[in-house]
């Protein structure tokens, strides 16, 4: 049965104890130094002290100290009912296992992973935390030691881009800065894109599933939907950080048989709406789960997207008319062949309307799919943007699995009835485009 205890403001605001471990790792010695994490450490730290958090917290560790703290940490999350784990730094893989790096540490061999930590006894020291865990990672920058390491293995070994991923135990939460096998970005500003988005959202009063799905949608939508933070929940019931109500899960008595969840593919139809990205799609999902949890984020999709369609018009008078391109117009895609990736050519189909361009193209069971939006001005430059799913791997730079959610950018020029692009990716493809 659901047990709700009410914080009625007597006593201490927060009635669980809650400890937090946060590093932050950027002045390296063997490798490229890093801007943003002793920033982000430190506005984390604070942000979790404001949540009622005990907070140990380090900048810059080498080694030992690395390692004194996460046995301070162990001890401490033993005790605790919420513990959260938040590094920032140089992380690698290597044969699958996760490494985060301290700053004095160097990489010449397998040796000297001893000196790293490894993120499975961290995922351990959190599962002594009685209610809730939390393993935040803001660490898949390209790390330049990965490949010196790649080059001197004495064995048959893989050495993979950015974090493999880890699977949340339950009662846990593990949110990574970009999917497993990706690389993020470090930014521009005092807090890398994802704490910028984590910062925002964690001290506010909802439900703490919630409020990492939004960081994921805040940091997607931030990057130009090139990263997607990696995020796996194994959580029974609701938790708040900051909120009315805390809810926890304990047995009772047997009861008759509980109506079905209405809620339950809430997530799964969420995730599929989400990789469309289309009106339709949030609007399908707002009909069918009108009182779930990502029902207010839909409607907040869909009101983004029609003010885009209701501004695009008088944006293209005010350029001076791209009505021009108006109609109905056949695109292809061509990308050769480009290491062990298969070369392909794909048609879509488009259409302009008020100089607002669309085009999509789709094959059975949603797998291999790609839309393009943008806005074509009146002089016809323009930069467009992409986003789908991948079909078969053999496709794929990355060996990503099918159905994986990619994004891209295009640079265009149009005329009136004829247009050329090409691809912002690490592979080079062409496209054309030819008004009906």
């Amino acid at each position: 049965m659901a047990l709700l205890t009410y914080w009625l403001g007597l006593g201490s605001v927060f009635a669980d104890a809650r400890v937090a471990l946060v590093i932050g790792n950027g002045a390296y010695s063997s490798t490229a130094q890093l801007p943003n994490p002793s920033h982000d450490a430190e506005d984390v730290a604070s942000s979790l002290k404001r949540s009622g958090f005990e907070v140990i917290q380090g900048i810059d560790l080498r080694q030992a100290d690395m390692q004194d703290l996460t046995i301070r940490f162990a001890r401490a999350a033993s005790r605790a009912d919420v513990a959260i784990f938040y590094y920032s730094g140089h992380a690698m893989q290597y044969n699958g296992v996760n490494y985060l790096m301290p700053v004095d540490a160097a990489l010449t061999d397998e040796a000297d992973l001893k000196r790293f930590v490894r993120v499975d006894d961290i995922v351990n020291d959190l599962q002594q935390a009685k209610n809730l865990r939390i393993l935040v990672l803001d660490s898949c920058r390209d790390n330049p030691l990965a490949e010196t390491l790649k080059r001197s293995a004495t064995r048959a070994a893989s050495v993979g881009r950015g974090l493999s991923k880890v699977e949340a135990p339950r009662g846990t939460i593990v949110s990574f800065s970009t999917q497993s096998g990706q690389v993020a970005a470090d930014g521009a500003g005092r807090n890398s894109p994802y704490t910028t988005a984590f910062l925002k959202h964690i001290e506010e009063p909802h439900e703490i599933g919630d409020i990492f799905r939004d960081i994921s949608s805040d940091v997607y939508d931030a990057s130009g939907k090139t990263q997607l933070p990696e995020l796996s929940l194994s959580i029974i019931g609701k938790f708040y950080l900051n909120g009315p109500v805390s809810v926890t899960i304990a047995p009772g008595a047997p009861q008759a048989a509980p109506r079905a969840d209405p809620c339950a593919s809430a997530e799964a139809h969420w995730k599929a709406a989400d990789t469309i990205g289309t009106v339709s799609a949030f609007e399908d999902h707002l009909t069918r789960f009108s009182g779930c949890s990502f029902a207010s984020l839909a409607k907040a999709r869909i009101e983004s997207l029609k003010q885009k369609v209701a501004l695009a018009p008088a944006s293209n008078s005010r350029a001076g008319g791209g009505k021009d391109f108006d109609g109905s117009w056949d695109v292809t895609l061509n990308c050769p062949a480009s290491g062990k990736a298969q070369g392909y050519t794909r048609p879509l189909s488009g259409t302009v309307t008020n100089g607002v361009f669309h085009a999509e193209a789709q094959v059975r069971d949603g797998a291999n799919r790609l839309e393009i939006d943008g806005q074509i001005p009146a002089d016809g430059k323009t930069t467009l943007s992409a986003r789908g799913t991948t079909g078969a791997s053999a496709y794929t730079l990355n060996d990503l699995a099918p159905g994986s959610p990619y994004a891209f950018t295009i640079d265009a020029q149009f005329d009136r009835n004829r247009g050329s692009g090409k691809r912002n990716e690490a592979r080079p493809c062409n496209l054309i485009f030819v008004k009906r």
